[in-house]
């Protein structure tokens, strides 16, 4: 019976990590270039890769989600919604949450 629940947890944790890591490269993806350093940030290209890379050894080279390059990968995800997703959005960065759009597009 624990098995069975440990597995669950398991599969859980992986699709989670999962629609994290691709929510995560989906956004960056559409965010304009100039926004990153803007922000203050690094590089859209080195986001881009860090997302990336994390999202293919989920995919691809070890699915269990503690395994430790996809804890880094998780944690690398995270981090660019929590800290580096709200400052491009407030530089302007994507199609909502900047200050000159009213609701059927700019002023």
């Amino acid at each position: 019976m624990f098995g069975d629940f440990q597995a669950l947890l398991m599969l859980g944790l992986a699709i989670a990590a999962l629609a994290m890591k691709a929510y995560a490269v989906f956004d960056a993806i559409r965010v304009p270039t100039d926004a990153f350093p803007a922000a203050g940030k690094l590089t859209k290209p080195i986001w881009l890769g860090i997302l990336a890379v994390a999202l293919i050894i989920e995919l691809a080279v070890f699915p269990s989600p503690l395994f430790f390059g996809n804890l880094l990968g998780t944690v690398g995800a995270a981090v660019y919604l929590v800290d580096v997703r709200p400052a491009v959005r407030a530089m302007g960065g994507g199609r909502r949450g900047s200050s000159n759009d009213g609701p059927y597009g700019s002023w």
